[in-house]
């Protein structure tokens, strides 16, 4: 075969790159320059075009074919998949971290449930820190579903679980209509003489989504302790929503064991609260999670922040600081 000079456009993650090679060269050639091109490896190379898939041979039981011979001719376009070697360590360490995971509640699951007894009694606590009274504005639309969303999140178990652990008592939960406070999603009262919650859209034609509404629950809860919004309550606010999370991760993962306080979650080590959280309640760490994946739970890490700063804005609650008894 005649020596001649070919061009291959080679695409790689949307960036084109053009190759110029002898076509009698070996394919291994090709490997190499790609790897100077995008960092990745010739073994972890993958080419496509016209149908055909090539990969990097790492054995010499045969003989390597040449460009030509590969049907490599000028002008083809080739798609390449691949990983760098920072990736595929990324993605190692991702999958070990998960296994770890796996391991610590394999071994938690194997532990005797044990029957946690508090000295107090539950009925007590359940009917003294928990919300005394709920009240939808009967004035704006469909007040029978905003009600049954306030009886939601009296009565959900997570927010109880925080409410009895911190002692919180909430005399009145009820609801802020959009158009008399357009600024605010929530407003704690008298250090939770009333807190108020923006259930609805500011359209009046639905209402917003449970999660969000939870979220600024939390938030106003943390206000019965502090008035301002400085680091004392950025503190209790950010533990506040980390234990409902650490919460419905082990009821989901059904490894909570009962108290008196009713289904509240002892943890046996911190170690599995990573676990639980990670697998359950938050991000989940696999192994085959690509880099882009990553970085889309790192973008949506950055918005949560932007959104517990906008909320502080959104909060009416101000005042002086206020220790619990």
């Amino acid at each position: 075969m005649s020596h001649e000079d070919i061009m291959l456009t080679v695409t790689f993650r949307g960036t084109s790159h053009t190759v110029f090679l002898p076509n009698d060269a070996p394919l291994s050639a090709l490997h190499s320059r790609l790897e100077l091109l995008t960092s990745v490896p010739p073994s972890l190379q993958k080419l496509i075009y016209r149908g055909k898939k090539f990969q990097h041979r790492q054995d010499d039981s045969d003989s390597e074919p040449t460009i030509a011979q590969a049907g490599l001719r000028d002008g083809i376009k080739v798609q390449m998949l691949g990983s760098t070697v920072e990736e595929l360590g990324q993605l190692n360490a991702a999958d070990s971290a998960h296994q770890k995971k796996e391991q610590i509640l394999r071994e938690r699951a194997l532990k005797p449930q044990v029957k946690l007894r508090s000295t107090g009694s539950s009925s007590t606590s359940s009917h003294q820190y928990c919300f005394h009274r709920i009240e939808a504005l009967t004035h704006l639309p469909r007040p029978e579903t905003a009600t049954e969303c306030l009886t939601t999140l009296s009565k959900d178990p997570a927010v109880l679980h925080v409410m009895q652990k911190h002692r919180f008592s909430v005399g009145l939960l009820t609801e802020l209509a959009p158009h008399e406070h357009p600024g605010l999603l929530g407003l704690n009262v008298g250090s939770g003489g009333t807190i108020k919650l923006r259930i609805r859209l500011d359209t009046y034609d639905g209402f917003r989504p449970y999660l969000e509404v939870r979220r600024v629950l939390c938030h106003e809860l943390a206000h019965n302790v502090w008035g301002e919004h400085n680091n004392d309550f950025k503190e209790l606010n950010s533990q506040l929503n980390r234990e409902v999370a650490e919460f419905e991760a082990a009821a989901r993962a059904g490894t909570h064991g009962l108290s008196d306080l009713g289904d509240t979650y002892q943890p046996s080590s911190d170690g599995e609260v990573e676990a639980l959280v990670h697998v359950l309640g938050g991000t989940d760490l696999r192994g085959n999670d690509t880099t882009e994946e990553h970085r889309i739970r790192a973008s949506e890490a950055a918005t949560a922040r932007l959104r517990n700063e906008e909320l502080e804005r959104s909060c009416g609650t101000s005042g002086p600081q206020k220790q619990s008894g």
